[in-house]
């Protein structure tokens, strides 16, 4: 998913990762519905653009730090897990690449790259992507949502 990351003239982050989409639509999978809100996005940068920190969208210290949360250990793992397969896989020990793909998925099943990852090296990605995403919740989001005043 294209990803924006704000950074002002003095290098402060002032948005955190956030989806970057520059239009808007809306694709159905199965009984999902993944939105991308790209209008909203685009018309936020450019007041960024226009007015700096003016901009309404420029987040202060205490807005960003509500939205942005440390990671769990369990969350940490998972990334450490998912590295240690990247270096195993990069390095053709498919066997400790997968058990620790695996590992990072278990350790965080939200976080879709793992998955992803994984799948890429195998036939079938786009089946078991079908699969994850229609035993999510109905009301998950695969995009988070977007969070800008409207």
């Amino acid at each position: 998913m294209p990803t924006g990351l704000w950074v002002d003239e003095r290098g402060r982050v002032v948005r955190p990762a956030e989806q970057a989409w520059t239009y808007t639509d809306n694709h159905q999978y199965g009984d999902r519905i993944l939105t991308k809100d790209g209008e909203a996005y685009v018309a936020a940068l450019k007041d960024w653009v226009a007015n700096g920190e003016k901009s309404r969208y420029y987040l202060s210290d205490d807005e960003y730090r509500q939205r942005v949360k440390p990671r769990s250990p369990q969350e940490m793992e998972a990334d450490a897990s998912f590295k240690l397969a990247v270096w195993f896989h990069d390095h053709d020990n498919r066997e400790l690449a997968a058990k620790y793909w695996k590992r990072a998925q278990e350790l965080n099943p939200d976080d879709w790259n793992y998955a992803r990852q994984d799948w890429s090296f195998e036939p079938g990605a786009g089946q078991k992507w079908m699969q994850k995403l229609q035993s999510t919740d109905r009301n998950y989001q695969y995009y988070p949502k977007l969070e800008i005043p409207r």
